[in-house]
């Protein structure tokens, strides 16, 4: 073994003040693995760590670290291998290079081993998943556990034809999956959001919810596309199914889309009932701002969407009986983010309390 990581680098870095002390630290743990020395690796991203876990194997000697904010970096070793931590916030990614595969294996789940903080499950919380692509590692996908109320607590935001609708939808189950499109549409502060969150806990027990940070990437670049659609996390792989959340995509299906957005929709399409999606559990939820005239026809056209729900806001009757009073309340009623900001205005005392802790998010 080199006596120093830097003395295995096969070429000469030039480090300026635009280089940090953790790229400094990357750049040296890739050292004996790009000479071979250390030819195999192993990796593995945590979400939350465990406050005090140090990541580090029993034995490891510290080489270098860097701590910046909410960030930082360690390079370690040991006989025969190399290890990297890199930490954000609550997460880390620990990479190890060694000697052989089985070698960096074991080292990498001494190092994590009981890392992973697990929040303490509430009866009100569901995992959802959230994919980014990041340009320094890829594709990657985080989870949350998000707090959302249940059917019958939520069902009164909304007027009675969506609410019926959405009856339909949260009773929905494997056997009954007809199309692999699901298409919220209507004016913003109207409750999509809040629909989904309340669909993801509905649907929990057969159904992993991931929403997507940045649609318009997504079928923008194929080696995203695939890494999502194949790829299989939280069980998926023993068949339960994905819901890929897309938000506010009123570009991407719009009837009038340009030549650059008519190629993302045709991906779309054939991620629900092209052969991309093909023996792939996976559904696709839309949420736009669009009326249903202005959205491209092949977008609704019969047995594409497993449901098609346009939701409006509430009545005057039906906004006066949420509110607990009429004032403020316009004659053709209110949207859900209106009723809200009523109510926030409003002396506590005088209003019911909300139907649900995790009703916040109505957009």
């Amino acid at each position: 073994m080199s006596a120093n990581p830097q003395d295995a680098l096969p070429i000469r870095l030039t480090v300026d003040d635009s280089d940090s002390p953790s790229d400094v630290i990357d750049a040296l743990f890739l050292g004996r693995f790009a000479t071979g020395e250390q030819p195999h690796s192993r990796s593995r991203s945590l979400d939350r760590v465990r406050p005090g876990a140090t990541l580090l194997p029993p034995g490891a000697t510290v080489l270098r670290s860097a701590r910046a904010d909410d960030r930082g970096a360690v390079l370690a070793e040991g006989e025969g291998w190399t290890l990297l931590v890199s930490r954000w916030n609550r997460g880390a990614d620990v990479t190890v290079t060694a000697v052989d595969d089985d070698l960096a294996e074991r080292v990498l789940a001494e190092a994590t081993d009981g890392a992973q903080d697990e929040a303490e499950p509430r009866p009100d919380d569901v995992t959802m998943g959230f994919w980014y692509l990041s340009p320094r590692r890829g594709a990657h996908r985080t989870t949350r556990q998000i707090s959302a109320g249940s059917w019958d607590e939520v069902r009164p935001n909304y007027t009675a034809p969506v609410a019926d609708a959405l009856d339909r939808l949260m009773k929905v189950t494997p056997d009954d999956v007809a199309g692999r499109l699901l298409l919220l549409h209507g004016p913003p502060g109207t409750g999509k959001t809040s629909a989904l969150r309340t669909l993801a806990r509905s649907w929990r027990d057969w159904c992993q919810v991931d929403c997507v940070l940045d649609p318009e990437r997504l079928f923008g670049d194929v080696g995203y596309l695939m890494d999502i659609a194949i790829g299989e996390d939280d069980g998926t792989a023993k068949g339960r199914w994905r819901l890929l959340l897309l938000e506010d995509c009123d570009e991407l299906i719009r009837g009038e889309a340009k030549h650059t957005a008519g190629q993302a929709l045709s991906r779309l399409l054939n991620l629900t009932d092209g052969l991309l999606g093909q023996g792939r559990n996976v559904l696709v939820g839309v949420t736009t701002n669009e009326d249903l005239e202005r959205l491209h026809p092949a977008v609704v056209r019969p047995g594409r969407c497993l449901a098609r729900v346009e939701v409006g806001p509430l009545t005057r009757a039906e906004a006066v009986t949420w509110l607990g009073g009429e004032e403020g309340v316009g004659r053709d009623g209110a949207t859900l983010a209106e009723l809200y900001a009523l109510r926030r205005g409003t002396s506590p005392t005088s209003l019911p309390e909300p139907r649900s802790a995790g009703a916040g998010l109505y957009l």
